[in-house]
């Protein structure tokens, strides 16, 4: 059998398509003679030459894997003094490779090529129309494929074979060539790329094209005009970029409102996005005064930009009154608010539709917020829902995950199913875009995390709360670090680790007194400092904290529990029960039930600590009641019930499963730790889950089928198709592996 061998730069018209159909075509192309990171470093091994390994990268990064190219830098690197050195300095500048470059692959190129190249190399990515500007000649789409063809160290970015780039060798070369060759084209190279990827919505490189041209007052305007839309697609980190670019002008602070002022609107975006709300209103009221100097094309859709930021910051700061007046004026076509220099949306988004919508969801996204923090709930949640929809419609992901990850928050009070749900939705949504660690993913992550601890599931919740802290490294803004504090110091006193949780209690406490008005969780906050001091023995300390708590805040469930706490600290469970009775008869507010919870276990220990065993058990059993539809184990946990509990005869107890879990845990077994995997659970029918529902309750099956209006035959198939599902032998077993998979989060219905 004969064997035909054939080396050649570019395809061939061979008709070759029989034979690779056949299988009888070897074909090594120019990615297949590539070095690998590992076959560079044994060539690195083999000639003796020891770098690090991020030197080894970064020598594979440049070359991309050319041979010539690595063994140009092995000469190179041969007895060089400082091979490390060496290393992140080598591009094709360096003299051996420019060298090779323009003797084997330039100077082999016609002019009108070698003229293409030199001017395009001011490009990251070039196209035939961009290239066609550049050079002032058409055809350049056809160049650029014929070098690709020859493996002249052109690589196409798409399928369809429309962006190109040059090999980072070659483009090094290049841009030497070009300052060497045409200094005085390269501005305006720069202004014409700008121009055309301006033209186009690109705003990132039209940008950088005009700092490149030492255009930076052009650069300044251009990047305050599109910075909403570059704050609306999530890339804070690529305008600080752009916003460091910028030089430092003689006499002035680098990053100073005077340096550009157009920039103070950037600049106001990072800052809130970092939550530095001081720098934020500093550098907001800088751009409403410049604003009027602003050219005018751009006028209008900057100072509404200005008014979307003092929403933004309006709701971090918790200011419900500022949000819901800068809110309104972003919502409808109406005279601008006092204190805002801006026009109305109508004059804005005139000749930009899109505009409207993105700042009604803004609007949407802050109100809602900041209602929820007011707990005007069925408010907050319907205008985030709204916003999430209406971002959906518009094509604004980033948006829309602000909105679901902020009604997570929301939901959770009423419903911690709904919140879980609508968190995981954001997540999902975030992670397909590249931000689940960026800090608008934040509330949907301490939401989480909240939710885990309330459920005693505190190894999750530690795991998602690391994650948090990742998505939130440069975020130092007051309300969600209020909540993160609140969540950490929940987790350390479910753990029983007081002196933590109250470290941790005091730091939300410090950030939220730097709100403008009270966060929905802040009888949490305060409460639970007060209840983590008294059970250190401070309890004068914990009563001076209760005691100055304002007239609002304090007749809460949540002040109440504290109270009672600090009583029974003090030794005295009569005036526990006293402080507890607003909270057991129902007429004190409460955030969420899992207050009223602990109010029945704590007036459990006032009872069982003044010998009323009877009492005791009843309350435990009314809190059992209360935490068994959303298992809330964290009240019983925090408040150190395990006596009581132990006391409780499980036998007369409607809810066995959920005291049995208590107990276990308080014995130190913990379901979220090192459990065996659990067997996998067919889906419940919606009418299933109805029935399972009621199993925690103490309602018999012909009590359950008189509340479903169905027959206890229909019963009794749908507990055998429960019990089948999750491999239980019984009601206790059913539940407990119910809960395990959180299906009895919602109440009965």
């Amino acid at each position: 059998m004969s064997v035909a061998v054939l080396a050649t730069r570019r395809d061939l018209p061979l008709r070759l398509h029989q034979l690779r159909l056949a299988g009888g075509l070897t074909e090594l192309r120019a990615a297949d003679l590539r070095f690998s990171l590992e076959e560079t470093r044994a060539l690195l091994t083999a000639e003796g030459i020891a770098l690090s390994d991020g030197a080894v990268a970064r020598l594979h990064e440049r070359t991309e894997g050319w041979a010539a190219g690595l063994r140009l830098a092995v000469l190179s690197l041969a007895g060089h003094p400082d091979p490390e050195g060496f290393v992140a300095q080598f591009g094709g500048s360096s003299r051996t490779v420019a060298e090779y470059l323009v003797a084997e692959m330039l100077e082999r190129q016609p002019q009108d090529v070698q003229d293409l190249l030199l001017r395009t190399s001011v490009l990251q990515r070039v196209n035939g129309e961009l290239a066609d500007l550049l050079t002032g000649r058409p055809g350049s789409e056809g160049i650029l494929l014929d070098l690709e063809d020859a493996n002249a160290f052109v690589v196409s970015l798409d399928p369809e074979r429309t962006w190109f780039r040059y090999h980072h060798l070659l483009a090094d070369l290049l841009r030497l060539e070009l300052r060497r060759l045409l200094p005085d084209e390269l501005p305006g190279l720069h202004r014409k790329a700008a121009a055309w990827f301006a033209d186009r919505g690109m705003t990132v490189p039209a940008v950088r094209h005009l700092q490149a041209a030492v255009d930076w007052p052009e650069a300044a305007v251009l990047l305050a005009d599109r910075s909403l839309g570059l704050m609306l697609d999530g890339q804070e980190e690529t305008m600080q970029t752009l916003l460091d670019a910028f030089p430092q002008r003689p006499g002035l602070v680098q990053g100073s409102a005077a340096a550009y002022p157009e920039l103070g609107v950037v600049r106001a975006m990072v800052d809130l996005v970092h939550g530095r709300l001081d720098e934020a209103a500093a550098h907001l009221a800088a751009a409403d005064a410049c604003s009027p100097d602003a050219p005018a094309p751009s006028r209008p859709r900057l100072r509404t930009t200005v008014a979307a930021l003092h929403l933004s910051l309006a709701r971090r700061r918790g200011d419900l009154e500022d949000v819901l007046r800068y809110a309104e004026f972003l919502d409808s076509p109406s005279p601008s608010p006092s204190r805002s220099p801006s026009p109305s949306p109508g004059e804005a988004d005139a000749d930009d539709p899109a505009l409207g919508s993105e700042l009604r969801v803004m609007a949407l996204l802050n109100l809602g917020t900041v209602e929820a923090w007011a707990l005007r709930t069925s408010d907050g949640q319907r205008h985030l829902q709204e916003g999430a929809e209406l971002a959906r419609k518009i094509g604004r992901p980033y948006l829309e995950v602000a909105c679901l990850a902020q009604l997570g928050f929301a939901s959770k009070l009423p419903d911690f199913a709904y919140a879980r749900e609508r968190c995981e939705q954001a997540l999902r949504l975030a992670e397909e875009h590249g931000w689940d660690t960026a800090p608008v993913l934040a509330p949907a992550l301490v939401t989480l995390a909240c939710s885990m601890v309330f459920e005693g599931r505190f190894d999750p919740a530690e795991e998602m709360l690391a994650r948090l802290d990742v998505a939130l490294r440069a975020d130092s803004g007051p309300g969600i670090g209020t909540l993160v504090h609140l969540v950490k110091g929940m987790l350390h006193a479910g753990r029983r680790q007081v002196p933590e949780a109250a470290r941790e209690f005091a730091e939300a406490q410090a950030l939220q007194s730097r709100l403008s008005r009270p966060h929905a969780l802040s009888g949490y906050v305060t409460g639970w400092l007060a209840s983590a001091r008294a059970r250190l023995g401070a309890t004068a300390e914990a009563h001076t904290i209760l005691d100055a708590v304002d007239a609002e805040l304090s007749g809460s469930a949540e002040i109440h529990d504290a109270r009672a706490v600090a009583h029974l600290a003090d030794g005295d469970p009569a005036a526990a029960l006293a402080a507890l009775a607003p909270v057991l008869d129902a007429t004190a507010p409460a955030v969420h039930v899992a207050s009223v919870v602990e109010g029945h276990a704590l007036a459990a220990l006032a009872h069982r600590a003044r010998g009323e065993q009877q009492a005791a058990e009843q309350a435990v059993e009314r809190a059992l009641a209360l935490a068994e539809p959303q298992r809330l184990l964290l009240p019983f946990l925090m408040s150190d019930a395990g006596d009581v509990l132990r006391a409780t005869p499980r036998r007369r107890s409607s809810h066995a499963a959920l005291l049995t879990d208590l107990l276990d845990r308080l014995h130190g077994a913990a379901p979220d730790a090192g459990a065996p995997p659990l067997p996998t659970a067919e889906e419940l029918s919606p009418t299933e889950l109805r029935v399972l529902r009621y199993l925690p309750t103490n309602l018999s099956r012909p009590e359950i089928a008189d509340e479903l209006s169905v027959s206890v035959n229909t019963v009794n198939t749908h507990v055998r198709n429960i019990y089948a599902k999750l491999h239980a032998t019984d009601r206790s077993s059913a539940v407990r592996r119910a809960r395990e998979l959180h299906l009895l989060a919602g109440s009965a219905r």
